[in-house]
């Protein structure tokens, strides 16, 4: 069974803007190449970002948790908790034409409170883009 279409007239029924704006990294040599470019580490995570010097208007962002993480199911929250404040943040500060890459910390990305976790992500996008 088929299900019915959504009416476009109400509120609410537009797909999330961030969903238009982030791009998931996928391929390592866009993570390598985020690697080798600017850092900042906060107490619940590591942010990578690279300025890609082209004209696509995305932001990209990319997720990586090591093995001091945790077994793979502290591994999967870390990166799940990861996603969602990049998707709340990141559509707000994230600037056009950058990739990110956040990368979790043993213990403390997976148990830190989620508003602390946000503040960490923005706090360091704005040290990121600052003028040096």
């Amino acid at each position: 069974m088929i299900p019915p279409e959504a009416p476009e007239n109400i509120p609410g029924n537009t797909p999330p803007a961030v969903s238009v704006c982030l791009e998931v990294l996928k391929n390592r040599s866009d993570f390598l190449a985020a690697a080798r470019a600017r850092r900042q580490a906060t107490q619940s995570m590591v942010v990578q970002a690279r300025n890609r010097h082209d004209e696509e208007a995305h932001v990209g962002v990319g997720f990586t948790c090591s093995k001091k993480v945790g077994n793979a199911v502290a591994r999967n929250r870390a990166k799940r908790r990861l996603r969602e404040a990049a998707r709340t943040i990141l559509s707000e500060n994230g600037q056009p034409g950058w990739d990110y890459v956040l990368i979790g910390r043993a213990e403390i990305t997976a148990t830190r409170p989620f508003d602390l976790l946000q503040q960490d992500l923005r706090d360091a996008l704005h040290r990121l883009h600052a003028k040096p």
